[in-house]
């Protein structure tokens, strides 16, 4: 940290002077008010800034064990930041990309580690794989919101605890949310007909003993209808497809 001139650098609030106090006060019984002021500043809604990429360094040598703080938090936290698309940074931090990656798969790989879908995404964004580094998000909300690909109705694509269909309109607080006649049900994929992305996040899901992670995937890469124009389409091609 000593050779960034942080003050020259911003995040969230304007000069990113406090963030080498920040991360100095990590591996003590405030860490985790630490790192909710790391995120507030460094990642803060999901944005990312000056400052931001210039502490991947920093969140490598937190990751592996060189410098004290949770290494799941910087993995994460680094994750995140390299959603950002910039080539030239991502190329300038490649060294400290491909040490995350190594400590993201290695805790990925351990059964019963928190925060599994983050995880699956942070090795994603390090991999530069594509939409799925953010979309697979909406695998930990229960739902995606779709324009249908023939009407262009809006709609919810829901699997959890609400159930497993697709509604237009809001079908927790809205005034259907108790009509279930509206609702078309979805169809999952059967796990031996996966493939590709769907394939691969599904394996690790279950080898990780992440059971719900896994049987929500297989709805997230199967089909859903639309409940205006009864028009089907399958669920993920159109995340991708819509993904912004």
């Amino acid at each position: 940290m000593t050779t960034i001139n942080w003050g020259e650098l911003t995040h969230a609030y304007g000069s990113a002077e406090d963030i080498p106090g920040l991360f100095a006060q990590l591996g003590g019984p405030e860490d985790d008010r630490v790192w909710t002021d790391l995120w507030s500043a460094l990642c803060h809604q999901g944005s990312v800034y000056e400052a931001s990429w210039a502490a991947m360094p920093v969140l490598a040598d937190i990751a592996l064990g060189r410098a004290p703080g949770e290494p799941i938090q910087a993995v994460l936290m680094a994750g995140l930041i390299t959603t950002d698309p910039d080539p030239e940074r991502r190329e300038r931090y490649a060294p400290q990309i491909a040490e995350l990656l190594g400590v993201a798969r290695a805790l990925l790989a351990t059964p019963g580690t928190g925060d599994f879908v983050y995880l699956q995404m942070a090795v994603l964004a390090f991999e530069d794989a594509g939409v799925w580094a953010e979309a697979l998000e909406g695998v930990v909300n229960e739902e995606y919101e779709l324009q249908c690909p023939e009407c262009e109705d809006d709609l919810f694509v829901a699997f959890g605890s609400y159930g497993y269909f697709s509604v237009a309109g809001d079908y927790v607080t809205g005034p259907g949310a108790e009509d279930t006649e509206g609702r078309a049900e979805l169809t999952p994929i059967a796990p031996d007909r996966l493939d590709g992305i769907g394939a691969r996040l599904h394996r690790e899901a279950v080898a990780a003993g992440q059971h719900e992670v896994a049987h929500a995937l297989t709805y997230v890469f199967g089909r859903a209808h639309c409940p205006s124009c009864d028009a089907g389409f399958t669920v993920s091609q159109e995340v991708e497809r819509q993904w912004v």
